[in-house]
């Protein structure tokens, strides 16, 4: 059965079993999340979770990000995860079912300060997080058949909180079962014009996996078999599906990679799937200017997107995605993410703000855009993340431009600096440069904490708001 297979996974891992690389890959995807955090601390989604926590007041709780407020585990782990998620901008895991498994580093981090863990406890069960949540989007997709890849994480979330708790193996079962039971998103989450909940999926399903070990941790018994049963998750929401060797475990040459090192980083704050095409924009850009002058972008006529099944499923099918009226939606359109990067040369935060999304120049050029299947790309993804650019102008030129692997993936990776760099621009403002550099500090050295509140405070912001 699938959710004993998990559980004793679960009580299996051990430090020894998390290898160096994987610890520090744990740290990266930390500060990661912390800087994606900051970023959104005054987003509208954050803010109303933020203050729906902050009507329950829990002495010796889990701490709200940005402020001294503690509150409910579950509370937290659902407003500091809509912090992490709603830029788009935290890591991605691409699979048969699409995800992004540092969404589940905020229950990790409230239950932990709740119950005292040390650094080391908590850098296994974010090990722990990734391995359970990647094995699930790898051994089958949930897209195709209307649920959201967040249906996964209760799972995770709640195998992770598990850890932290220290819960037996029987209690471990039950949280399985509790997560599994209630907690099946619709994927109508991300179709058409997307709304605030697109920030708030995931962290309310890692709300509901910490809520559920919080259940079991008390006696609470959850319906089984959860995966396997008449009614079960794979009867009415996955199909059937095979679970491979975890992290750690012993297969026939060694012991297995952990999945946290096969997930990528953001260097971009758009959809994963455009994270290629706009450094393919980029580059066109600086051809164009150097081969027609600084009148070239008027002069574009075409511009062909060359692309894969998912990522044109994903940002590049609906009709919203040419005429995006949000941030959310313009964050998952290849037309306006590519149009975004000719015009200004650069793709930041503000890229996406009210003044831009309403920009004419900027909605003329999106008209231009097509957005087509590369025959040649059938069958590479997810090995690779291919995109294709041709521009075409009224001088009767075409540049042609293809990235494969973009900057913060596996074969490309972001060094420490730049995921440094990344943190201190995304919290200037929020916090100043001795207390960035504190944080960072920190984290690198999450490992020798005896009890993971001591990183709360210094996360509190300059001012509230």
């Amino acid at each position: 059965m699938h959710a004993d297979r998990l559980s004793r996974y679960c009580q299996s891992l051990r430090d020894d079993d998390v290898p160096s690389d994987v610890v520090h890959e744990v740290k990266r995807r930390i500060l990661d999340s912390l800087g994606c955090a900051f970023g959104a601390f005054t987003a509208s989604p954050c803010r109303i979770a933020r203050q729906l926590a902050q009507a329950v007041k829990v002495p010796g709780g889990a701490t709200l990000w940005g402020t001294s407020h503690k509150t409910l585990p579950d509370l937290a782990t659902f407003a500091n995860g809509a912090l992490v998620r709603y830029l788009d901008f935290n890591d991605t895991y691409l699979a048969k079912e699409p995800a992004h498994p540092s969404d589940n580093i905020s229950a990790v981090l409230a239950v932990g300060e709740a119950c005292h863990a040390s650094g080391k406890r908590v850098i296994q069960a974010i090990a722990l997080s990734y391995e359970v949540q990647c094995r699930l989007c790898d051994a089958a997709a949930l897209r195709p058949r209307g649920w959201d890849h967040v249906t996964y994480g209760p799972f995770s979330s709640a195998l992770a909180a598990a850890k932290v708790l220290k819960l037996s193996a029987a209690q471990t079962l039950q949280a399985i079962n509790l997560a599994g039971v209630s907690n099946v998103a619709l994927r109508q989450t991300r179709v058409g014009d997307m709304s605030m909940w697109k920030a708030c999926a995931f962290s309310n399903a890692a709300r509901n996996g910490v809520f559920a070990a919080m259940l079991a941790q008390r006696g609470m018994t959850g319906p089984s078999p959860i995966f396997e049963g008449e009614k079960g998750f794979m009867k009415l929401v996955s199909g059937p599906f095979d679970l491979p060797l975890f992290g750690g475990e012993k297969g026939q040459s060694g012991p297995v990679a952990f999945k946290i090192l096969d997930t990528y980083i953001k260097h971009y704050p758009v959809e994963y799937h455009a994270q290629t095409a706009v450094e393919a924009a980029l580059a066109l850009r600086e051809s164009l200017l150097k081969g027609e002058g600084a009148d070239a972008l008027a002069g574009i006529t075409d511009i062909e997107i060359g692309s894969y099944d998912v990522a044109i499923e994903i940002i590049g099918r609906d009709p919203e995605k040419w005429h995006p009226r949000t941030r959310e939606t313009a964050d998952h359109s290849f037309p306006y993410c590519v149009a975004v990067a000719l015009l200004d040369g650069k793709v930041t935060l503000r890229s996406f703000d009210d003044k831009r999304l309403t920009d004419p120049a900027l909605h003329e050029l999106m008209q231009k855009v097509r957005v087509v299947p590369q025959p040649e790309f059938v069958g590479r993804y997810p090995e690779t993340m291919a995109t294709r650019i041709t521009v075409r102008t009224k001088a009767g030129n075409h540049y042609v431009k293809q990235v494969d692997y973009p900057l913060g993936h596996p074969k490309h990776r972001m060094s420490d600096q730049e995921v440094e760099d990344k943190f201190r621009r995304l919290a200037a403002g929020k916090l100043d440069r001795a207390r960035m550099t504190k944080v960072i500090d920190v984290v690198w050295k999450l490992d020798q904490l005896k009890d993971v509140g001591a990183l709360m405070p210094l996360l509190k912001v300059n001012s509230r708001r």
